[in-house]
């Protein structure tokens, strides 16, 4: 329900805040006081067309906070949830309008769209007046309204569900569809494709392998004629390892003679000798590794350029290549299996449409049987409405081959005023009068079902006769013992039903020049006096006050 508005520096008001209770609140005073300020005010809260004429004269801004407190289950915590801005207990609205036009949204402080903020006011507030161009005139809601008045919600979510359903198996046997279809114009091709690279069998990683070989092999190429001259001339007939042994041996035979003279030297040459053995032992290695097969270079560099080709060819990396040759593989496999598979997703669609179609039609069935029990209801409400003589009905339209998550069903609320006319939407058939009847009508029948928890209804009583005013009085106040209201009245007929009346009069400014609206709240004879005022007009009677205090204890 709503708890407070605060309003700062919007046309007439400078600041004011106001509490708001359970029940029915009326808001009474003269015309021009500023009572429809006060509801352009809550609907700016709400989301409503901002505009910069309603910034106070003077001011640069105006500000006005809506403060809620909806019930724990309230369907608002989710769409909070859902946009990431937490709450707990009080949910506050707040709506900035500057003089330039512009406007800022906030929800707990939180800046927010003015969509957003309309979406959250929409589940909060339902603002029903003489002119009303929303709520229940509006027929997108009317089939959400009638299924919420026949306790529908449960199977019209369910026909919705098979109504995805039903697409999403169709989405699927589509797509599997396009795919044969794709696969078997390509037939052809995928099946050489698939052989040729069968054939050649590409291996992750196989690029890099043969990119390394062939640059080794061709470096060994380059260097096997350099190591076999050193092989030569390290071991071969111009070594000087023959001529330096026999050296080696002759002094070795004089070293004797030489009294350790020929030692270091003969020890110098040994290790001279050792050192060439190991050089042409090295250099024999080199030679083998150098020696390798030419044929091994050409068949690595046909391998290589084997693959590199096949990439070109089918426009992917050679590291792609086993990627694609299974993808292709698993076209050619979709051929196979694939009719089969389709076949069972046509059956399933089949199926889905079947259990859509069932759902539907039951749903169908029970929203005419709700229809016609909510044309009861209203045409009970009418006669004490002085609308004795209208028609009210929720109509409906079936399409049986029609396939939406809302159904087979279009429902709209239409109105007949007179006998012989013809029906037709309430905006269009109905006057300013009647159309807040019917839909005071329309909203008690409803009762708490599909209804926000918080009714606004805005001089929905204007230019009614004492017992069609006692009439709305009655019913507004049986409103209010499911959610709140509240009503903006010239009525005392149902000002003295009321639980909470406010005042919304005029009071000088700081400005002697100026005067800004106020809103005071009214208990015991303050009460009577102003519903006395409203019974008499300028002049207060003692009958006044007395037929005042006769419709409060009468309405007790």
């Amino acid at each position: 329900m709503l708890v407070a508005l605060s309003i700062r520096d919007i046309v007439l008001i400078d600041r004011l805040s106001v509490d708001f209770a359970e029940g029915m609140t009326v808001l009474t005073g003269e015309t021009g006081a500023g009572k429809s300020i006060l509801l352009d005010a809550l609907s700016l809260a709400l989301g409503g067309r901002g505009d910069s004429a309603l910034v106070r004269q003077g001011a640069e801004q105006g500000d006005v906070t809506a403060v809620f407190e909806p019930e724990a289950g309230h369907p608002v915590w989710a769409l909070l949830d859902e946009s990431a801005i937490e709450a707990e207990g009080a949910l506050v609205l707040r709506r900035v309008q500057t003089g330039d036009g512009r406007s800022r949204a906030f929800v707990n402080d939180n800046p927010v769209s003015v969509t957003l903020l309309r979406r959250i006011g929409a589940m909060l507030v339902e603002i029903h007046g003489q002119h009303d161009d929303r709520a229940l005139v509006d027929p997108g809601v009317h089939r959400d309204l009638l299924d919420a008045f026949g306790r529908l919600e449960g199977e019209a979510e369910a026909v919705a569900g098979a109504c995805r359903g039903a697409r999403e198996a169709e989405a699927a046997a589509a797509a599997l569809r396009e795919r044969i279809a794709a696969a078997r114009a390509e037939a052809d091709y995928l099946r050489a494709s698939v052989e040729e690279l069968t054939l050649l069998a590409p291996r992750p990683g196989e690029e890099d392998e043969l990119a390394d070989r062939r640059q080794l092999l061709m470096r060994a190429e380059k260097v096997a004629g350099d190591i076999a001259e050193a092989h030569d001339i390290v071991l071969g007939s111009a070594s000087p390892v023959p001529t330096l042994a026999s050296l080696v041996r002759r002094l070795e035979r004089k070293a004797p003679e030489a009294a350790g003279l020929l030692d270091e030297p003969v020890a110098a040459l040994d290790r001279a000798l050792n050192a060439l053995e190991e050089a042409g032992a090295a250099l024999e290695g080199a030679a083998q590794a150098a020696d390798a097969d030419p044929r091994e270079l050409e068949q690595t560099e046909e391998r290589l350029f084997a693959l590199r080709a096949a990439g070109r060819k089918y426009n992917v990396l050679v590291a792609d290549l086993p990627a694609l040759a299974a993808e292709m593989a698993a076209a050619l496999a979709a051929l196979d299996s694939g009719e089969e598979e389709l076949g069972r997703l046509d059956k399933a669609v089949i199926a889905a449409r079947a259990g859509y179609r069932k759902a539907a039609a039951a749903l169908s069935r029970k929203r005419r049987a709700a229809a016609a029990e909510l044309d009861r209801a209203v045409a009970a409400e009418l006669p004490a409405l002085k609308l004795e003589r209208a028609v009210f009905s929720a109509t409906i339209e079936t399409d049986p081959e029609r396939m939406s998550e809302a159904g087979l069903d279009d429902v709209s609320f239409t109105v007949r005023t007179n006998p012989g006319s013809k029906p037709g939407p309430l905006m269009k058939v109905a006057s300013g009068g009647e159309l807040a009847r019917f839909l005071l009508a329309l909203k008690v029948a409803l009762a708490d079902r599909g209804s926000a928890p918080t009714l606004v209804f805005d001089e929905i009583d204007t230019a009614v006769g004492g017992a069609v005013a006692d009439a709305i009085g009655a019913r507004l106040s049986r409103l209010a013992k499911g959610v709140q209201v509240l009503s903006v009245t010239h009525a005392p007929q149902v000002a003295a039903r009321s639980t909470s009346h406010l005042l919304v009069a005029k009071a000088p400014g700081k400005d002697t020049d100026h005067v800004l609206t106020d809103v005071v709240r009214l208990d015991g004879a303050k009460r009577r006096e102003e519903i006395a005022r409203m019974l008499a007009g300028a002049t207060i009677t003692d009958e006044a006050r007395a037929a005042a205090e006769r419709l409060i204890l009468g309405a007790a």
